[in-house]
């Protein structure tokens, strides 16, 4: 599908490349370089974090591709009034599962588009409650060790094995779960002139 502008995703997660690449929509994938710890570390309730992070992810490729669309998109993880972040360790993953089990939580899923040559940003945010079933260590470090979900907030891939964990998920799109909104970023798209079932 011929595009008028070059579409960019702000990530190189191929978690987020396979599900943008679902839209038939020819696009690069390039990682944005921001630093995720200095904007955590504003202090931001989840709602703002995701957003300041999805649309900083999205503008911070404006300077190297002032003629396209950027999308980012960035995930938080929320227990209570706690955020979680990437475990980064085994033993980091089965303590915040450990944490999660048998609890509900919502998983916040961000998306920004940016238009560098208007310097337009639009935003959404798709909302998942999630209800891990109660498991007990030996468990949970099996499905770490199998999974590796150590680059994954909450430290779950729902998308593989992680299913086995929960007990119910309520929310309005699934591709959230993974890492990109879809129908949150076709509508934005929309905005911009672009669609997926355009010839």
């Amino acid at each position: 599908m011929p595009l008028r502008r070059p579409l960019v995703l702000a990530s190189t997660s191929p978690h987020r490349r396979g599900l943008l690449s679902r839209l038939g929509i020819p696009f690069e994938a390039e990682a944005p370089g921001v630093d995720e710890e200095a904007v955590k570390a504003r202090g931001l309730p989840p709602p703002a974090l995701v957003e300041a992070l999805s649309r900083a992810k999205a503008e911070a490729l404006a300077p190297r591709h002032p003629g396209a669309l950027l999308v980012g998109s960035d995930q938080v993880v929320v227990l209570g009034e706690r955020v979680l972040g990437k475990p980064g360790t085994r033993d980091g993953a089965v303590a915040q599962l450990m944490g999660l089990q048998g609890r509900s939580h919502e998983l916040h899923t961000g998306v920004a588009v940016h238009e560098p040559a208007t310097g337009r940003t639009m935003y959404d945010v798709a909302v998942h409650r999630l209800t891990m079933r109660p498991l007990g260590r030996e468990a949970i470090r099996r499905y770490v060790e199998r999974d590796l979900p150590l680059d994954c907030a909450g430290a779950y891939k729902i998308e593989g094995l992680g299913i086995s964990l929960f007990s119910a998920v309520a929310g309005e799109d699934d591709t959230a779960i993974v890492g990109l909104p879809l129908i949150r970023l076709v509508t934005l798209l929309g905005h911009f002139g672009v669609d997926p079932l355009d010839p």
